[in-house]
């Protein structure tokens, strides 16, 4: 994941099939509902 946030300017999460975060790597980084999603906190 460091590898993608170091290569990407721009980041698209996706769960269960649909966006739930677009943005710049540092903010995907903080989102509480990327976080949810992949990290289950």
């Amino acid at each position: 994941m460091e590898f993608v946030m170091a290569l990407c300017t721009r980041v698209l999460v996706l769960a269960e099939g649909k966006i739930i975060a677009d943005g710049l790597p540092e903010e995907i980084r903080r989102n509480p509902v990327v976080i949810e999603a992949y990290l289950g906190h």
